[in-house]
């Protein structure tokens, strides 16, 4: 009785950390989808706010391939002896990356930093052995084509906006386009809640492999709807600072920049998603500004920014990672 009192009790853990991370996850991506309609004034903050939260939940519950991606690609939960601990390091050390890049506004990833982590703590908690590295390659290809994607589907997109439009004056082309960014806004946070609040569900669906209460990677019905309100309540908290960087430090974004901007971004994320791949909704928004940036005028980019960006991006994995590991080795080696 007392042990499986004492796994309820460290599985409880597990969803309690995992849904902390979705909550985060919902504040610290909130810019990704209405960072460019915000700052156009397309819409007003709170509005924005809120209609990203219900169109996160929408998304969080109607897909689950990106969740199995999670659960079974990086490592198989059901041959994994101490695979509970191995979540918790997980799980921690992605949560401290993530405030600490929200805090100084740095748009990193936080499929990065999950992915990473879970892959350092198996790493260290079962050894090289345990990690599927041919489906831990599948995943971080994908997170690494998806902001070039992004990037050159947003220049060529801009492009065309600006050859069908040439003759327009900019006034009334900006005026359609700030209506048309509010239909863009919501179909970004809806993919958004279609491909990252599937990262939680994966990793709890992990968690209850690991632990024996079932054996296959389906979501449970429950951990769909706690892992969609948990992403759905970060989003509407909000995350100012990385709203204020996307929206308006990259270059200055007029409606119809952001109408393409939002457009790529979220069809290449909405992509993944039927495809089953997780990707950085961060990178893919990113990369979509800066391609239309690009497109719209070369030198109004501040590419300084957009470089620091970049370096983030790069050591997310193996930051995120090490931390994992190091996360694993204090609390369960060590006593």
């Amino acid at each position: 009785m007392i042990m499986v009192e004492t796994s309820l009790l460290v599985l409880g853990i597990v969803v309690f950390l995992a849904l902390a991370f979705d909550f985060i996850n919902g504040f610290h991506d909130t810019a990704n989808a209405i960072a460019t309609s915000v700052s156009t004034r397309a819409l007003p903050p709170r509005t924005a706010i809120l209609m990203a939260a219900i169109m996160n939940f929408v998304g969080a519950i109607t897909f689950t391939g990106v969740a199995k991606t999670i659960g079974g690609s990086v490592a198989d939960p059901a041959k994994l002896d101490n695979g509970i601990e191995i979540v918790i390091a997980t799980l921690i050390a992605a949560i401290i990356w993530n405030l600490a890049t929200w805090w100084f506004g740095i748009p990193s990833s936080s499929s990065h930093a999950l992915i990473g982590a879970l892959a350092g703590a198996v790493l260290v908690g079962a050894g090289s052995g345990s990690v599927n590295w041919s489906g831990f390659g599948k995943i971080v290809e994908g997170l690494l084509l998806s902001p070039l994607i992004a990037f050159v589907v947003g220049f060529i997109v801009m492009h065309i906006l600006k050859w069908i439009f040439a003759k327009r004056s900019p006034h009334s082309v900006n005026k359609g386009f700030r209506t048309m960014q509010i239909l863009t806004a919501a179909l970004q946070s809806f993919s958004h809640g279609t491909n990252d609040a599937q990262k939680a569900m994966g990793i709890i669906t992990f968690a209850l492999v690991a632990a024996g209460v079932q054996d296959n990677l389906d979501v449970p019905l429950w951990v769909k709807i706690s892992a969609a309100t948990a992403m759905a309540l970060g989003t509407s908290v909000g995350g100012w600072k990385i709203i204020k960087t996307m929206g308006t430090k990259i270059f200055k974004i007029e409606p119809i920049n952001g109408f393409a901007a939002d457009a790529t971004s979220a069809t290449v994320i909405f992509t993944a998603t039927l495809t089953h791949l997780p990707v950085s909704t961060t990178h893919a928004v990113t990369s979509a500004i800066l391609g239309v940036g690009a497109a719209k005028r070369f030198r109004e980019v501040k590419w300084g920014l957009a470089g620091r960006i970049v370096i983030a991006w790069v050591i997310t994995i193996p930051v995120a990672a090490l931390l994992s590991g190091i996360i694993y080795k204090l609390l369960f080696d060590l006593f």
